[in-house]
């Protein structure tokens, strides 16, 4: 049966013609020697060239990467070597087994065998017609092969003990220029000048596929040991495919036997045999005693214990056989494109896109069914299903009655041991479905027709995760898989969790529960565990059941390490008291006292911390809800000076604002300052603050507007200091006292300032606010003003002798318009009305 390999295209880069290529083992990189005399560097992963050479006019025949020393040796046609800082090269091919012995092509027909030591050759391989252009050794260790191509067209598997032909290849139309035997796959490959690559079973040398990407002819042929990936170069370009799955074909059972397939060998290893005094660390690689349990008559491409862990079946070449999993005897056998396992220990195969065939647990046959579709895939489990490109449908084990069909195109798919959950993997993301078997049950027994869709209620969509699955598995109700960030994580309930970052690409085997351990296996067979605890994933379960009563009985059981996972488990599913209650991180505490409004307990948690951010946060939240102390005490903590102002001023408390400007000048908080003393109507201090702060420009208008005694006064500091940059700029300032024809109402300014110097330390209650709203669009200098005026224009009194104005009169109109202003208002309409708010009863204006 033909081995069936998925074969991708990775990369595809069109050049001149290729003579050889090259790929290097730690780095994602191609390299290709070209017929024009250049050797050029490709990173496959990013699609673009790294670095390219011009090493000859003349073609350049072989280049090849040395790792370890950074370099690129090639090899052209002007009879050079040339090492360039990468690589290594020649027609020369060097045994794996003996690094002393060596093979060459040459165009007498031959291959000859030479040793290091010697100058002629040991012996030589003759049986090609025409010239030999191309030779390899096989990797192996079984067989002890070299594979040559030749122009007549045929490739010659030989024994180089024996010194005869085994094989020959033929099928290619033109002259053979690379062959190589794959050293993972049991697979040679062979390219030639007729522009495609034919790919041979090693074992049985069949014919197992053809590829043909229109470049031209083939050139060179190129692997890298441990990887599925293979580069090919051509007239045209660089292709570099990928063949097969990279998943190491390995299975454990539910008591921590492993058992893996390396080619044909079937080998074993028990994670029960790392001793209890070894000290286990997550990430680390166990110390593991590998047995061998024996061979495989056919190439493994996939390993499977059944649900009870007696039997494997290992399944490729189109065929699957049946192992005791102990004694490794075969117990059946039979054709297969796939195999799957029921969760009751049956199994069922497909032998074709159309048909599907069910065995019992003695292997014989129970039923055969022909779908209705392209069955392109099947998976076992509680149900067998098949899928095609866009859907997946579900049937019962027992008669084959469509359950459900689904609209999804399926990658993968797995089945909670309990029977109620399944995950369905597709290429960008992942479903977690419940299966209503009771549902179902009731609507098969009742006789009812199935449609084509099946039972409507048979699955319930509960959650859709938008990650790639790479391996998953199943503990109790919680899904624990692999991602394409190559990330471990696990979901319960919808919430993904990150379990740990994996350093390379590792694949799910299963859990030990009695361990609390999960288990993965890389590429070389390396067998890694993570810590899981089981006490966990069963508290999240019983959660996510509604059962808290349990749920807290297993509480106690988890390390008080994994209590914030818990709690943030809970905060996702609104539980927030119990995650309050629970958490032990001192800020993730805080953030859920905040969440709930327990001001206490944020409180208390705040003085542990003595976090100003903590204290601010609290006060908001403290004056949010009208418990004004607390926001107080808390600004106080945070030290937020502009919060204080703000609480202060809306409370009208004078004497606070009077600390609040000594603490703002000590924390060099001058605005703040300067507010506190204006709303005190404290000027003096203001203009000094300003002048203290180098802000003597400002201090000069402000005492323009609010304090003209002081103008003359400043002017004079305003000089000295701007004498020192620009003396001319400074001569040109007018003192008010000097010139006051330059200063609109000078004289009457003056007057005011004394007229209200006895109001400006009088707060008026906040209960007559309405009367200085009304009154606060004018300024004292107006005011007063109008005052003279009605002085001058008010008719007198025949009563009055002296034919002065009733004095009762004017200080009557004079207080009224005095009630009109602010304290501390001047020439601007902009300070009267900002002075214009009140504050409460016996408290400052603000």
């Amino acid at each position: 049966m033909p081995l069936r390999l998925e074969i991708k295209r990775k990369f595809a880069q069109r050049s001149e013609r290729v003579k050889s290529v090259d790929l290097h083992p730690t780095e994602p990189w191609i390299l290709s020697s070209l017929y024009s005399g250049s050797v050029c560097i490709w990173d496959y992963r990013a699609q673009a060239m790294v670095k390219s050479f011009e090493v000859s006019e003349l073609p350049v025949r072989s280049a090849k990467f040395v790792s370890r020393k950074q370099w690129v040796v090639a090899g052209a046609d002007d009879m050079f070597i040339r090492v360039y800082n990468y690589n290594t090269m020649d027609k020369v091919t060097f045994n794996p087994k003996d690094t002393n012995t060596f093979a060459s092509a040459s165009l007498d027909r031959t291959t000859k065998i030479w040793s290091l030591g010697s100058p002629d050759p040991n012996f030589t391989l003759d049986g090609h017609q025409k010239g030999v252009n191309c030779v390899d050794y096989f990797t192996g260790g079984d067989r002890p092969y070299l594979i040559t191509g030749s122009d007549d067209s045929t490739a010659k598997v030989w024994d180089y003990q024996t010194k005869s032909c085994v094989q020959t290849l033929e099928g290619h139309t033109h002259n053979i220029s690379a062959v190589c035997f794959h050293p993972e796959l049991p697979i040679i490959i062979t390219g030639s000048e007729d522009g495609t690559v034919r790919i041979w079973h090693s074992t049985t040398y069949r014919l197992e596929n053809t590829l043909n990407y229109g470049l031209e002819r083939v050139w060179a042929v190129g692997y890298m040991k441990g990887s599925r990936r293979m580069v090919i170069g051509y007239d045209e370009g660089t292709i570099m495919i990928k063949m097969g799955r990279e998943v190491p074909v390995a299975s454990m059972d539910t008591s921590g036997k492993i058992i893996w397939a390396k080619h044909n060998e079937i080998q074993t290893v028990n994670i029960k045999t790392v001793g209890a005094g070894f000290e286990v660390t997550d990430g680390e690689r166990l110390p593991l005693a590998v047995k061998e349990l024996g061979s495989c008559d056919l190439y493994p491409q996939s390993l499977k214990h059944n649900p009870n862990g007696r039997f494997v079946v290992v399944c490729g070449d189109g065929e699957y056989i049946i192992y005791t999993a102990l004694a490794w005897r075969n117990r059946s056998f039979g054709s297969a494109l796939e195999f799957v396992w029921s969760s009751e220990g049956e199994y069922a195969i497909r032998e074709s896109t159309s048909r599907i065939k069910i065995f019992n647990k003695s292997f014989q046959e129970k039923k055969s069914i022909r779908p209705t579709f392209s069955a392109e895939r099947i998976f076992g489990g509680v149900l067998l299903a098949m899928c095609s490109s866009d859907f997946i449908c579900f049937y019962d084990w027992v008669d084959c009655r469509l359950i459900r069909r689904i609209d999804v195109t399926v990658k993968n798919l797995y089945w909670a041991d309990s029977g109620d959950l399944v995950a369905i993997a597709s290429d960008t993301s992942f479903y977690i479905l419940k299966y209503n078997r009771d549902v179902v049950a009731s609507y098969l027994e009742g006789g009812k027709p199935v449609d084509e869709e099946g039972v409507e209620d048979a699955f319930e969509l509960l959650h859709e995760v938008n990650e790639r699955v790479r391996t998953g598995i199943w503990v109790g109700d919680c899904f624990i898989y692999n991602n394409s960030s190559w990330r471990l994580n696990y979901c319960v309930g919808g919430e993904v969790t990150t379990m740990y970052h994996l350093d390379r690409p590792m694949y799910l085997l299963g859990y030990l529960a009695n361990q609390s351990r999960v288990y993965l296996i890389d590429k070389e067979f390396n067998v890694i565990g993570y810590t899981l605890l089981l006490s966990l994933i069963e508290y999240k379960t019983l959660v996510m059941r509604g059962d808290l009563e349990r749920a807290n009985e297993i509480l106690p059981s988890i390390p008080k390490a994994q209590y914030n996972s818990v709690a943030h488990f809970l905060e996702s599913r609104g539980m927030l008291e119990e995650a309050l209650e629970i958490a032990t991180d001192a800020d993730y505490k805080f953030d859920l006292a905040v969440q709930l409004g327990k001001l206490d307990v944020a409180k208390a948690i705040a003085i542990e911390a003595q976090s100003e951010s903590k204290w601010k946060q609290l006060g908001e939240l403290a004056m949010s809800t009208g418990k004004l102390e607390m926001a107080e005490e808390c600004l106080h903590q945070a030290k937020d000076l502009s919060g204080l102002l703000l609480l202060y001023s809306s409370l009208g408390d004078a004497e606070g604002i009077k600390k609040l400007a000594s603490l703002s000048k000590g924390h060099g908080k001058n605005n703040v300052a300067f507010l506190c003393l204006f709303m005190l109507g404290k000027l003096e201090d203001c203009i000094q603050l300003l002048i203290d702060s180098n802000r003597i420009p400002e201090a000069a208008l402000m005492a323009r507007s609010y304090l003209p005694s002081k103008v003359s006064e400043i002017v004079a500091i305003w000089r000295n200091d701007l004498s020192k940059v620009n003396p001319k700029a400074a001569e040109s300032l007018a003192d008010p006292s000097e010139y006051p024809n330059l200063f609109d109402d000078w004289q009457v300014a003056l007057t005011v300032e004394k007229s209200v110097a006895s109001q400006r330390g009088l707060y008026p209650p906040a209960g007559d606010y309405l009367n200085h709203a009304e009154k606060s669009d004018s300024t004292l200098v107006e005011a007063f003003k109008r005052m003279q005026v009605i002085e001058d224009v008010e008719p007198v009194d025949p009563d009055e002798e002296n034919g002065e104005p009733d004095q009762e009169v004017l200080e009557e109109n004079e207080m009224e318009n005095m009630d009109e202003v602010v304290p501390v208002g001047a020439d601007e309409h902009e300070e009267g009305e900002e002075q214009s708010s009140t504050n409460n009863e016996g408290a400052a204006s603000a």
